[in-house]
């Protein structure tokens, strides 16, 4: 479980909302600047490409990682080629410009009605880690008090990234997004902001507490985790990826089924519907989605389609 928690934090697409979080005490300004330097230019990033054709329909696959350092040289070769010739960018989901509207949507959901703090849900040794990890990063003990586990948890998962480089405005979808808006293609979502956050919301306490347990104690493990899966993701190797993604899956099959397999089965249904009509799509999902057992790949193969990885 541990392992599966930490990886599915790293590889979530609401990451980005981390930095929208209304956290007292915490400067994101600050956090940026002490942000480790950018890392140098990668020749050698390669990551995986594939695509389903028909005779007048093309829809490319590509697996993206969500918080970035800069410098990275992705968006290039068949990648960039890829994203030219598609007449639209088809996202996990597109966050809302108005950022008082991403904080509204999220805010609806993450903020505990129930009048329990969140400190008072843990026993006393995950409360004592979870209030060191706080010190740690420098905000205060009851920051999160009136919030879900689930949010605490993912937020808490970004902010030591911050630190090492990473930054969600570095991201695949984010320069995919920006490009995309420079040549004026069409950007739609999978999903809604509000469906996205639901699918943490939904979770039984135990696993959102157990979500924000490994959160703490794991933190100084988030950096390094996310080094590995940049790197499997950069040398184009699908099969390392989803062997260092899905480690623990077999522990958790009901949040893997809710959070990635489900999700999965919906999109390929839905990239099934968009081969009956003529045009080019570039799909840019979250890599873990691109990898492994029942990844969207399997569920188009299912439907019998033809799905063919782009050297």
């Amino acid at each position: 479980m541990t392992s599966f928690f930490r990886k599915l934090a790293l590889s979530c697409a609401i990451i980005p909302l981390a930095q929208c979080a209304v956290v007292p005490g915490h400067n994101s300004a600050a956090a940026q600047e002490a942000a480790a330097p950018a890392a140098a230019t990668t020749a050698a990033i390669k990551p995986a490409l594939w695509a389903v054709k028909d005779d007048d329909t093309t829809v490319y696959l590509f697996g993206t990682v969500h918080v970035l350092k800069p410098g990275l040289s992705w968006f290039d070769g068949a990648v960039k080629d890829a994203f030219d010739k598609s007449d639209e960018l088809k996202l996990e989901l597109v966050l809302p410009e108005d950022q008082n509207e991403v904080a509204k949507e999220t805010m609806a959901l993450a903020l505990d009605q129930s009048g329990t703090a969140l400190s008072s849900r843990l026993d006393p040794a995950a409360l004592a880690a979870y209030q060191a990890a706080m010190a740690g990063l420098g905000l205060p003990p009851a920051s999160f008090d009136g919030f879900k586990p689930w949010f605490a948890g993912i937020t808490l998962s970004v902010l030591p990234l911050t630190k090492m480089g990473y930054n969600p405005e570095e991201g695949a979808e984010k320069q995919l997004s920006n490009a995309a808006k420079a040549a004026a293609k069409p950007i739609s979502g999978f999903e809604t902001l509000s469906e996205q956050l639901g699918f943490f919301d939904a979770l039984p306490m135990s696993s959102q507490i157990a979500f924000l347990n490994v959160m703490v104690k794991d933190l100084d493990k988030l950096g390094p985790q996310l080094d590995t899966m940049v790197g499997q993701w950069g040398a184009g190797d699908p099969a390392a990826l989803a062997e260092t993604m899905n480690e623990g899956l077999a522990e958790t099959p009901d949040v893997a089924k809710t959070l990635l397999w489900d999700r999965n089965a919906r999109w390929a249904e839905h990239i099934e519907a968009r081969m009956a009509q003529p045009g080019t799509v570039f799909v840019a999902v979250g890599a873990g989605h691109l990898a492994g057992a029942k990844s969207v790949q399997d569920y188009l193969k299912e439907r019998g389609l033809k799905v063919t990885r782009i050297q």
